[in-house]
């Protein structure tokens, strides 16, 4: 039923044809999870977070914290044991069977794809705002999608096709840029947080939990500590894109456990300093649903050129976000196809650069669709739906692998395998069913319309199922 499972030998073992290029240290790792955690999530998100919990946006920026950090700790394990491409869809092939790997690889596809659409839109609204408020006016139906009244988000688009450009020019190369947007993102907070902290006020604080703490219907929308928790989950993921880099990192024992465990110990450190920062410095109902609340604060505080280095700064380096969502769907889909349960001319390596062209390219452009005509906070729910079914996976891999094969060789070994991964699958499944209604029967079309694809196409010209037929035969 759960269809046959592959085993770690044969995930490593790969033919040059279909085989990603070693490019990658420990430094771009680092770069690739930080560049990818640090963008919309709290350039953006915190506005969305707030109009939902209040000042406690702060709490559920901390609970989304601590729930992708039991994550990371089961990424970290698998990713040095299984150093493949594809991530919680490749551990699930190992773990738990081809079913159960095609669902979380398709809930992969939407998450990395749909990540990648709402950074785009939280680029174009900073890109947007930027240019506003140097006193440039732009037509109103280039800038947003049907849902607002235009007919395109045009920048968002653009820069879409620029990211995908940069990753068909290569990885190391695209790592490299990475780096640099990276530092930018960094000084830029750091400026934030300098700039606005004097102006905390403890009153702006109170009530804390408006909403209270449970995710609950207020007027129509979803309210309280966790429904800003399921959205807010959005900032902190994007270390599980390393993992996906797992057969282009040179060391992936040292590399893969430095790049995993120190971008989530980085990004958490500048999320909470960001958010208390910001909501101590004005009321919440100021913030609430700003498409650029960061660079709001410094001008509601009278810094209008700092907000306007901040806009500035986030248009120059939230492309890195999406630069690496890009780069792990991307990755992902190669290795269902390479796996046969896609096309797998769609696997073809560039012999110049190593990379994956046609996938890239059909990624980069299925992405821009998206991010021209839908609205930010519904593509950022859509996509948190499909992390967490893939981090409720890797939960349930580091604890049946443990079980099923000890033996193995772990080069980092999750401390309380069974405590870390039943809180990764709980508190996983708590957030996903705190998100809408809507959200969720969304969720559940895109997965019955995979089962479809699946059941129609991937099953039956699989590697591994074809290789099971035979040895029954």
């Amino acid at each position: 039923m759960l269809g046959p499972r592959k085993s770690i030998e044969k995930l490593s073992q790969r033919d040059s044809g279909h085989s990603l290029a070693k490019t990658l240290s420990w430094p771009h790792l680092i770069a690739l999870g930080v560049g990818a955690i640090v963008g919309t999530g709290i350039y953006t998100l915190t506005g969305v977070g707030a109009e939902r919990a209040g000042p406690a946006v702060i709490l559920a920026f901390a609970i989304a914290g601590a729930v992708c950090a039991c994550a990371a700790l089961a990424y970290a394990e698998m990713a040095t044991m299984i150093p493949a491409a594809g991530s919680a869809y490749t551990f699930s092939y190992a773990a738990m069977g081809e079913t159960i790997a095609w669902i979380v690889g398709w809930s992969l596809i939407l998450e990395y794809s749909l990540a990648c659409s709402t950074v785009a839109v939280g680029w174009s609204g900073y890109l947007v705002g930027w240019i506003q408020s140097a006193g440039i006016h732009l037509p109103h139906a280039l800038l947003v999608g049907p849902h607002g009244g235009g007919i395109v988000n045009l920048p968002a688009v653009l820069v879409a096709l620029a990211v995908m450009g940069m990753l068909i020019a290569g990885t190391r190369e695209s790592a490299t840029l990475n780096i640099v947007l990276v530092i930018i993102k960094l000084v830029a907070l750091t400026i934030f947080v300098v700039m606005a902290l004097p102006a905390f006020q403890g009153g702006n604080l109170e009530p804390f939990m408006p909403y209270g703490f449970g995710s609950t219907e207020v007027e129509g929308q979803k309210r309280g500590v966790m429904a800003a928790a399921a959205i807010v989950f959005f900032a902190f993921y994007g270390f599980d894109a390393v993992a996906t880099s797992a057969e282009e990192a040179k060391n992936p024992g040292r590399d893969l456990t430095i790049g995993i465990i120190g971008s989530m110990v980085v990004c958490t450190a500048i999320y909470m300093a960001v958010a208390i920062t910001a909501i101590g410095a004005l009321p919440f109902q100021q913030l609430a649903n700003s498409p650029e609340p960061l660079a709001l604060v410094l001008r509601q505080l009278g810094q209008p050129v700092a907000a306007h280095l901040i806009a500035f700064a986030a248009v120059l380096a939230l492309p890195s976000v999406i630069l690496v969502m890009m780069y792990g769907q991307s990755r992902v889909f190669f290795v269902m196809a390479r796996d046969g349960l896609l096309p797998r001319s769609l696997a073809k390596i560039s012999p110049r650069t190593g990379a994956p062209t046609r996938i890239t390219l059909m990624t980069g452009i299925s992405i821009a669709v998206v991010a021209g005509i839908f609205r930010l906070d519904e593509i950022a729910e859509l996509a948190n739906a499909g992390t967490l079914i893939a981090f409720i996976s890797v939960g349930a891999c580091l604890m049946i692998l443990r079980r099923r094969a000890p033996e193995l060789k772990r080069l980092f070994r999750c401390p309380q395998p069974y405590v870390v991964g039943t809180l990764t699958i709980l508190g996983c499944a708590y957030l996903l069913f705190s998100l809408p209604e809507s959200t969720l029967v969304r969720f559940g079309a895109w997965n019955v319309i995979g089962l479809l694809v699946y059941f129609l196409y991937g099953r039956s010209r699989s590697e591994a199922g074809r290789e099971a037929a035979a040895a029954v035969a």
